[in-house]
């Protein structure tokens, strides 16, 4: 059986790893996703080599290896016109206080609730927004992945080394 990674099962892995280990309908109420998409996801998360099927434990070096060096080809950056949004990548928390002063408008995610004005960036899954809005972990890992895929170099090498030391700790 040959299945192949969608964004949506990045983003269960990493709510996966900053949830306690919650049901699937209480991980696709937290996503805004339906069960079968959450339970999907694993499915294909597990065939992937990113999660241990039985323990539903999260491969973190292997999640980690994928996010930092295949991600931005699985998923690369998808760029839109200046809208509305949340900030995202080196615009938000934590990179926005390591990096001072980026030229231009910041990257966000087109949300009606949001407050920054930048240019967009297709986040991985049409829901992030809603995800993110109770969930600050989620976020700053999204938002890192999101300066892997769109960022400088400086910003990616930044990304990189933060998103190691947090799946690295337990």
């Amino acid at each position: 059986m040959h299945m192949n990674l969608k964004p949506q099962d990045i983003v269960v892995l990493l709510k996966l790893l900053v949830s306690s280990k919650d049901s699937y309908s209480k991980l696709a109420d937290d996503l805004f996703m339906s069960p079968s998409e959450v339970h999907a996801a694993v499915k294909r998360a597990a065939l992937a080599g990113l999660i241990d099927r039985s323990s539903k434990q999260v491969k973190r070096v292997a999640l980690a290896e994928f996010l930092i060096h295949g991600l931005k080809y699985a998923f690369p950056p998808i760029y839109g016109t200046i809208t509305r949004g949340i900030p995202t990548a080196h615009a938000a928390p934590p990179l926005v206080d390591m990096i001072s002063g980026t030229d231009g408008l910041p990257p966000v995610w087109p949300s009606p609730e949001g407050t920054v004005r930048g240019y967009e960036l297709k986040p991985l899954y049409r829901n992030v927004t809603q995800a993110v809005r109770n969930d600050q972990m989620l976020y700053e890992l999204l938002a890192l992945i999101d300066a892997i895929r769109a960022g400088r170099a400086r910003e990616r090498a930044l990304a990189k080394a933060e998103l190691n030391k947090r799946l690295s700790q337990k």
